[in-house]
C-alpha cells in the first residue's frame, strides 16, 4: 500500500507563511497565491525571482506543478489576459499547464531572515535590527554596524565584492570612516530618511532616483540594483522548502541570472 503523503498547495503556502506571513505585506502589494487552488496537489516546485513566460515554460519542461517567486506575477489589476503582453502570456501558460503560482514579496522583505537581513549578512554586519520597525521585529529594511569602521573607498570595494557587482551608483563619498550601514532590498527610496535618522553613514538599496543622490553631509547612498539586492531570497526560499518537503523535487530556475537590466 502506498502511504506517501500527498501535499497540497496550501501546505507549501503554510510553510512559506510561517517564515514570512502574508499579513505583513504592504497594502499595495499582491503577495500570495495568484494562480491555482490551495487544494491542488504538489510534488515539484520551481523557484525564481520573477514569474516570466520563460520560467513557466521551464516549469512545464521539468514537471513542476507549482512556481514560487519573490515578485508577484499579477501585481496590479488586469483588464484583459492576452498573449500580447508578458504578464498575460505567463498567466495563460500557467493556467493551461495547471501550474499554481505563489509570490512572497513584501512579506519576505519584512522579516529579518528575509531580503534585507540577507543583505546585512553578506556584509558581515553586527548588531543588526529592523530599520523601519512595525513591531515584534517586523518591518522594512535593516541597519547594523561594520565590525570595524571602513573608508568610503573601502566600503565601495566591499559592497562590489560581496554583491558580485561590476559597478554601482553612489552619491558623493563621505569623509572619515563608515561604521553604521542601513539597507533595503528592491526599491528603497522611501527609507532614505529612516536610514539617515538611524545614524547610518551609508544606505544601500536599488532604484534610487537622481535627486536622492544629493545627500546630507556625512551620509552616503549606494544603488546596487533592484535584482542584485534581492536575488538571495530565492536561495532562502529554496532552503526553506527543501527542509519542509524533503520528498519534493525543489529546483531553482536554471536562468536565475535573469536580471532584465543589462550593463554595458
Amino acid at each position: 500500500m502506498n502511504t506517501e503523503h500527498i501535499y497540497k498547495v496550501k501546505d507549501v503556502i503554510a510553510a512559506i507563511e510561517e517564515f514570512a506571513p502574508a499579513s505583513l505585506q504592504e497594502k499595495w502589494d499582491n503577495t500570495g497565491l495568484c494562480i491555482g487552488s490551495p487544494d491542488s496537489p504538489v510534488k515539484s516546485i520551481l523557484l525564481g525571482l520573477d514569474c516570466t513566460p520563460e520560467l513557466v515554460d521551464e516549469a512545464v519542461a521539468c514537471g513542476a506543478d507549482m512556481i514560487v517567486t519573490h515578485h508577484p506575477l499579477i501585481f496590479s489589476g488586469l483588464k484583459k489576459i492576452s498573449p500580447d503582453n508578458l504578464v498575460g502570456k505567463a498567466v495563460m501558460k500557467a493556467i493551461q499547464a495547471g501550474i499554481s503560482v505563489y509570490a512572497a514579496h513584501t512579506s519576505a522583505d519584512k522579516v529579518m531572515a528575509g531580503v534585507s537581513g540577507a543583505m546585512a549578512a553578506r556584509l558581515g554586519l553586527v548588531n543588526v535590527s529592523v530599520l523601519e520597525d512595525e513591531g515584534d521585529g517586523f518591518g522594512l529594511g535593516a541597519v547594523g554596524d561594520f565590525p570595524e569602521p571602513v573608508s568610503a573607498e573601502e566600503a565601495v570595494r566591499l559592497v562590489k565584492e560581496k554583491f558580485s557587482l561590476r559597478n554601482l551608483r553612489a552619491s558623493k563619498p563621505v569623509e572619515g570612516k563608515i561604521s553604521r550601514v542601513a539597507m533595503c532590498g528592491g526599491s528603497g527610496s522611501s527609507l532614505i530618511e529612516a536610514a539617515r535618522k538611524s545614524g547610518a553613514q551609508l544606505y544601500l538599496s536599488g532604484d534610487i532616483s537622481y535627486h536622492h543622490f544629493f545627500t546630507e553631509e556625512g551620509f552616503m547612498i549606494m544603488d546596487i540594483g533592484h535584482y542584485e539586492s534581492e536575488i538571495e531570497i530565492v536561495d532562502i526560499l529554496f532552503s526553506l522548502l527543501r527542509k519542509n518537503f524533503p520528498t519534493f523535487a525543489v529546483r531553482i530556475t536554471q536562468n536565475i541570472h535573469s536580471n532584465p537590466i543589462f550593463y554595458y
